[in-house]
C-alpha cells in the first residue's frame, strides 16, 4: 500500500514538473512571438519610410540613406513604446502602506513627446502631486507614469489628464494635481513659427478642488530652493 501510495506521489511530481515545462515553454513561445511581431512591425515600418523618402524626391539607395529608413523605424518604437507599457501597473508594482497625509510632490520631470497632429516633438516639464489615502508609491514610478504616457502620439492636454487620472485611480489619493509645461516643434518649426511661445495645462481632483491648495502647490513647484 505505502509503495503504491509513494508511486502515485511520483507520478503526480511528474505530472506537476511537466505542467511547469509546459508553461515554462508556453512563456518562451509567447515571448517569441513578442520578438517576431517587433521585428515584423519595423521591417514593415522601414519598407513605409523607404517609399517616403522616395514620395519626397530623395534617393533612398544614396549612401547616406541606406540604413535610414531602419533608424526612423526603430526610433519610432522608441519614441511610441508607451503603448506596450502599462501604467498602473507601475504604481501597484510599488505600493506601501503609509500613513502620511500631506503634498507628496515630484517635479521637474524631463519628458519629450510627440504631437499627434504632426508628429512633431514637443517637450518640458511635468509637476505631479499627490496627498496619499494610506497608500504611497515609489517616486521614481511617478517619473515612470509621466514617461509611459509621453511616450505616445499626444496632445499636451490629454495626456496631463491621463497622468492625473492614472495616479487617482490606482492610488485613490485624497487628491492629484498635475502641471504641465511644454514647447511645441510644430509651433516653432513651421505654421505660426513662435520660438519662445510656452504652452502649460493642468488638471487636478479632490482636495485640489480647493483654491488655497493648488496655490500651495504652484508655490511650491516654482521654488527652486532645495
Amino acid at each position: 500500500m505505502m509503495k503504491e501510495t509513494g508511486d502515485r506521489s511520483l507520478e503526480t511530481g511528474d505530472r506537476s514538473q511537466e505542467t511547469g515545462d509546459r508553461s515554462l515553454e508556453t512563456g518562451d513561445r509567447s515571448q517569441e512571438t513578442g520578438v517576431r511581431s517587433q521585428e515584423t512591425g519595423v521591417e514593415e515600418l522601414a519598407a513605409h519610410y523607404h517609399q517616403i523618402l522616395t514620395l519626397l524626391g530623395e534617393d533612398p539607395e544614396r549612401e547616406g540613406l541606406l540604413k535610414t529608413p531602419m533608424r526612423v523605424a526603430k526610433a519610432m518604437q522608441v519614441l511610441t513604446r508607451g503603448y506596450q507599457m502599462d501604467a498602473h501597473k507601475v504604481l501597484t508594482d510599488a505600493l506601501f502602506r503609509e500613513d502620511y497625509s500631506q503634498m507628496v510632490i515630484v517635479k521637474d520631470i524631463d519628458f519629450f513627446s510627440l504631437c499627434e497632429h504632426h508628429m512633431l516633438p514637443f517637450y518640458g516639464k511635468a509637476h505631479v502631486a499627490y496627498i496619499p489615502n494610506g497608500y504611497i508609491t515609489g517616486l521614481s514610478k511617478i517619473a515612470r507614469v509621466v514617461d509611459i504616457y509621453a511616450h505616445r502620439l499626444q496632445v499636451q492636454e490629454r495626456m496631463t489628464q491621463q497622468i492625473k487620472d492614472c495616479i487617482q485611480d490606482t492610488l485613490k489619493p485624497l487628491g492629484v494635481m498635475v502641471v504641465v509645461e511644454a514647447r511645441h516643434m510644430c509651433m516653432q518649426m513651421r505654421g505660426i513659427e513662435k520660438q519662445n511661445a510656452i504652452t502649460t495645462t493642468s488638471d487636478f481632483s479632490g482636495a485640489f478642488n480647493q483654491a488655497k491648495t493648488r496655490q500651495e502647490f504652484m508655490n511650491l513647484i516654482h521654488n527652486n530652493q532645495i
